[in-house]
């Protein structure tokens, strides 16, 4: 096979990573792919000399840099993210959940909404961006016991969970002084152990810092 029909593999392969990234929900996803299509398709460009495609190509790239430094940056970053407590019977509470009513189920089929006397809610946002929702209510004494823990899949690359769980508080504020999360088919042990749980019996168990 001649030099000729590498270059078109290569130029295929950039053009369709290019569109794989725009069906991408989760932001990072798509920055990395978008990122790497525009780079092979500048070199692909640059190669065959069609300059004015290798310009725009190389200018994408370098914006999809911009953004995942910036991204990556704000990761970690507990000024990002700020969590809002709310009834849990509040009207906007209601249609976030409503609208992502699909993807909630499937991430905790056992969650029942509405209001019950012994509950907290709380939205996470990002800037004016609702990108997750914590719903926990009493357990036993000093317990916390964690309903609903749901991220925007958008937002699943990055750590508002872990924001909500080691730097907000929002527990400690309620006189938790652990939370626990009962063990389902769908939970994610990674996320769980990331953000501080142990497996303890049929349920997580993360110890809260008080003070």
């Amino acid at each position: 096979m001649d030099t000729r029909f590498w270059l078109e593999v290569i130029g295929w392969t950039g053009s369709v990573l290019v569109v794989l990234s725009l069906m991408q929900a989760r932001v990072l996803r798509f920055r990395w792919m978008n990122f790497a299509g525009a780079f092979i398709a500048t070199i692909y460009n640059g190669v065959i000399e069609v300059w004015p495609f290798a310009a725009m190509n190389g200018a994408i790239t370098l914006i999809d840099i911009y953004w995942l430094r910036r991204l990556y940056r704000e990761r970690h970053d507990e000024n990002t993210y700020a969590v809002v407590p709310v009834a849990d019977d509040d009207a906007y509470l209601a249609h976030v959940l409503e609208v992502h009513a699909t993807d909630v189920t499937t991430e905790r089929p056992d969650f029942e909404p509405g209001h019950r006397d012994d509950r907290a809610a709380f939205l996470v946002v990002r800037g004016d961006e609702t990108v997750g929702v914590v719903i926990v209510r009493d357990g036993d004494p000093g317990e916390g016991v964690i309903d609903l823990d749901w991220v925007s899949p958008r937002f699943r690359d990055f750590t508002p969970g872990e924001f909500v769980h080691r730097t907000s508080g929002i527990f400690a504020d309620r006189g938790y002084t652990r939370v626990v999360v009962p063990r389902t088919p769908t939970e994610d042990p990674a996320y769980l152990e990331r953000v501080g749980f142990t497996h303890d019996g049929d349920r997580w168990v993360r110890e809260v810092a008080v003070g």
